[in-house]
């Protein structure tokens, strides 16, 4: 089995990048952000809508798929500034290979403890099961793809053990907060990878978000679970270029860009297979020996629970919450 490169596009605008992109026949990855309609009459920017006429460009791709933009969202505007049934309309608006669940990613510069790294886990489970659900209503669940998140290897097993019934022979499943990890160590890109390779029923394959192209010879022995890997490196290389040469970062500049390392990344695919020597995984023990900090920990594994149930929604975890909780806590069981 071969590793597909998909194309991750800044924006549809007809132009040079477009363009390109048909040229060489290769899948595309659009942004849900870059669809996005926003207005400042009211005083401040506000997202009013999807730029859905944008959408015809994407005729002649080879094929064209859908993110949810979760890291933008977040570092952008602290979280979606759409609800999650204006995210799947815009997935019933356009016949997308695959549409990507909304998820709640969980790097170091978003998720700066463990305990946010665990909440974000449980929206995205959440997340996952409430875009089903809508998907059923639009008639697009065939075309969904689930996301896991984490950041140990055992952070996606947790998402993979809650999205069970979606773990089926055939299934696409997309991997999260990939585009900022190393390869290599402990929490690298393939020690996530090979973890999933051992717990997945075989015939699931695995899209990886972001993936850096130097880490393609190591994916290569899991061709058979990797399916594809998506990137906008190219973009920055552009910038990098430009500001080198002191010229203007066109369209037509980046275009050249793109045709640069689409042809790179299939050498690197041509290249022979590389092994990383097997890792230990990590864990940790997070059970906490102080009264309190128990008390704040069960409360959390509690709401968590309430979240990924569907009793809570996704984004109404607050850590006065979590505080407010623990305290009934503390007093009915760990102060007694």
């Amino acid at each position: 089995m071969s590793i597909e490169i998909i194309v991750g596009l800044p924006h549809l605008g007809e132009g040079p990048i477009l363009a390109r992109t048909r040229s060489l026949r290769q899948a595309a990855l659009i942004s849900a952000n870059c669809l996005s309609r926003w207005s400042e009459k009211r005083g401040w920017r506000e997202w009013i809508g999807w730029r859905l006429r944008q959408l015809a460009n994407a005729e002649g791709l080879a094929a064209l798929c859908l993110d949810s933009a979760g890291f933008v969202a977040t570092a952008r505007y602290g979280g979606f500034p759409w609800s999650l049934p204006d995210y799947v309309a815009l997935a019933a608006a356009y016949p997308f290979r695959w549409w990507a669940s909304a998820d709640y990613c969980v790097e170091a510069e978003i998720a700066r403890d463990r305990d946010e790294v665990i909440d974000r886990i449980s929206r995205t489970i959440r997340a996952n099961r409430d875009c089903r659900k809508l998907a059923e209503d639009h008639g697009i669940v065939a075309t969904l793809m689930p996301v896991i998140q984490g950041r140990l290897p055992e952070d996606y097993g947790r998402c993979v053990d809650a999205l069970w019934t979606a773990m089926k022979p055939g299934a696409l499943i997309g991997v999260g907060s990939m585009c900022r990890r190393p390869a290599h160590g402990p929490e690298g890109l393939i020690a996530v990878i090979d973890h999933l390779d051992q717990i997945l029923p075989v015939g699931v394959r695995l899209h990886v978000f972001g993936a850096k192209g130097e880490v393609l010879p190591y994916l290569l022995p899991f061709s058979h679970r990797v399916a594809s890997i998506d990137s906008q490196a190219y973009g920055v290389g552009a910038r990098r270029s430009a500001r080198k040469a002191g010229v203007s970062k066109t369209d037509r500049f980046v275009a050249q860009h793109l045709e640069d390392w689409v042809g790179a990344q299939h050498d690197r695919l041509s290249r022979q297979p590389r092994r990383l020597p097997s890792i230990a995984h990590l864990s940790i023990d997070v059970t906490p020996s102080d009264p309190w900090e128990a008390a704040i920990a069960q409360a959390r594994a509690e709401i968590r629970a309430l979240i990924e149930s569907g009793d809570l929604d996704h984004d109404e975890l607050t850590f006065p919450w979590f505080e407010q909780w623990a305290a009934d806590i503390y007093r009915d069981g760990f102060a007694g």
